[in-house]
Parts: C-alpha cells; sequence; structure tokens
C-alpha cells in the first residue's frame, strides 16, 4: 500500500471513531428526556401542594430519575 493510501485510510478510520464518539456523546435521547423531566418538575412545582404528599413524593421521584438520567449521559461520555 502505497503512502498516499495509508494516509487516505487512516483519516478514513479516524473520521469513522470521531463520528461514533460524537454520536454516543451526544446521547439525544437522554437529553430530550431529561429536557422533558425538567419541565414536569416546573409543571409540578407550579401545582397546589395539596395532595395528600403524592406531589412531594413525585418531585422526589423525578428528582431521583433525572440523577439517573445524568448519570447514564456522564457515563456514556467517558
Amino acid at each position: 500500500m502505497t503512502t498516499h493510501k495509508k494516509t487516505i485510510a487512516g483519516l478514513a478510520a479516524a473520521a469513522i471513531l470521531a463520528t461514533v464518539m460524537i454520536i454516543q456523546a451526544a446521547q439525544p435521547h437522554m437529553h430530550e428526556s431529561l429536557t422533558l423531566m425538567k419541565s414536569a418538575m416546573a409543571e409540578l412545582k407550579a401545582a397546589l401542594p395539596d395532595k395528600g404528599g403524592h406531589r412531594a413524593k413525585a418531585m422526589g421521584l423525578l428528582k431521583d430519575a433525572m440523577d439517573e438520567v445524568q448519570a447514564g449521559i456522564d457515563f456514556a461520555a467517558k
């Protein structure tokens, strides 16, 4: 293989690897779910608190879910 062909092959391999890393790091579905959960949290905060503790519990569970999604995003970015 000539030096020119080796250079092209190396650049192609690097481009493919970079594309895979960008797609993996982007995590569009994880980011979208986090955005939706933040919106849900804002709606829960805006709701009247008289829900027998269920609103507060839902907010706590949603916070836990948001933390888990963020942890997944962070893990995939490594």
